[in-house]
């Protein structure tokens, strides 16, 4: 099967599903290195040659390093020529006012030798909250880290519209943002994709099936209400109600397994697809544990949706609440309902 692929910059091409590592994060359970690998490889034989992880996902840098290493081994060298590897910099919300920029180069240069490269494919810049530090300085010495030669292409990830025009304006040019962007959340098309056309700038979204809410699991069940099984669902849950209820989600999950019935496909598949068919998106995050949704993950790259399959979306769509703020500005308050989940000093343990 060949996949879709899409070009960030000049010779650096990824393909349009990409492989999320979040899941392989030691908060997820125990995670056997070797099966994980293996997982990895069969991901990347098949056509899915992109990987997303972070310095703030603990042990997903090592794995995808030793990934890299066995392909290598067993393909060559120049088998990796294809192999993207995207990580994020993320320093940890207690250090932002007293970041200094030799501080900002020892996360970078700990990813590259996690990852085992000397320049890192693609970094995603975060900052918890803009009232402490200086953010735009911290970009301006990911630029400098990418003028030496350590970083290829600069990205960001959930940044508001105001700043990621503050960098454009800086001279800080960024290849994507990593953004949440699915159905239940389009808050990337109220400002930032304008933006984003404007400057040549793509999205790599995630939360494209809601942490598994959008699927067929979840398909003529009663809300859940209270506790979640896990802080994900937790997390979209908050959106659902903020999009216009459990009553218009079931809606949608009923259109989308009409949809998925057309192309003999699931929910969750033509949940991805249809973003990739959105403004700006160059390719959509999946989650994964192991290679067990690998056909189906396939399958989102393919999918090809009709004139009627998309409007009968935007239907449901139209009677939808549409989120409040820019983009991530509602996570933005930790003192708010969506905020307060959220985990901010994530690298604390090996700074």
């Amino acid at each position: 099967m060949t996949l879709p692929r899409a070009t960030l910059g000049p010779g650096y091409e990824i393909s349009r599903v990409i492989r999320g590592g979040w899941q392989l994060a030691g908060g997820h359970g125990a995670i056997d290195q070797a099966e994980a690998v293996e997982d990895l490889v069969a991901t990347a034989q098949a056509g899915i040659t992109t990987f997303d992880c972070a310095d703030i996902y603990t042990g997903v840098e090592e794995i995808i390093g030793a990934f890299r290493r066995s392909y290598a081994s067993r393909f060559g060298a120049e088998s990796l020529g294809q192999i993207r590897v995207h990580t994020k910099c993320v320093p940890d919300l207690d250090k932002l006012a007293r970041l200094t920029r030799p501080m900002l180069r020892e996360t970078v240069a700990r990813s590259a030798q996690r990852l085992g490269v000397e320049r890192l494919d693609l970094v995603q810049f975060h900052w918890w909250d803009y009232a402490q530090g200086d953010w735009l300085e911290a970009a301006s010495w990911l630029r400098e880290f990418q003028d030496e030669g350590l970083i290829h292409l600069l990205s960001g990830t959930n940044f508001g519209t105001d700043q990621v025009a503050a960098m454009f304006g800086a001279g800080i040019r960024l290849a994507t943002l990593q953004t949440q962007y699915s159905l239940l959340d389009l808050r990337p098309e109220k400002r930032m994709a304008a933006l984003a056309a404007r400057e040549g700038m793509q999205f790599l979204c995630y939360g494209t099936v809601a942490g598994g809410f959008l699927s067929d699991r979840w398909l003529g069940r009663p809300d859940p209400k209270g506790e979640m099984e896990n802080r994900s669902l937790t997390k979209y849950h908050l959106i659902i109600e903020d999009f216009g209820g459990w009553d218009l989600f079931q809606s949608l999950l009923g259109c989308l397994r009409t949809v998925a019935d057309r192309h003999r496909s699931d929910i969750a598949t033509v949940a991805s697809a249809v973003m990739l068919t959105r403004p700006q998106v160059a390719g959509v995050i999946v989650g994964a544990r192991n290679r067990a949704h690998l056909a189906a993950n396939l399958r989102i790259g393919t999918l090809a949706l009709s004139p009627e399959d998309l409007a009968a979306i935007e239907a449901v769509l139209a009677q939808s609440v549409p989120l409040e703020g820019d983009v991530y500005e509602l996570e933005r308050d930790r003192h708010g309902r969506h905020g307060a989940i959220m985990k901010y000093n994530l690298n604390k343990e090996e700074a």
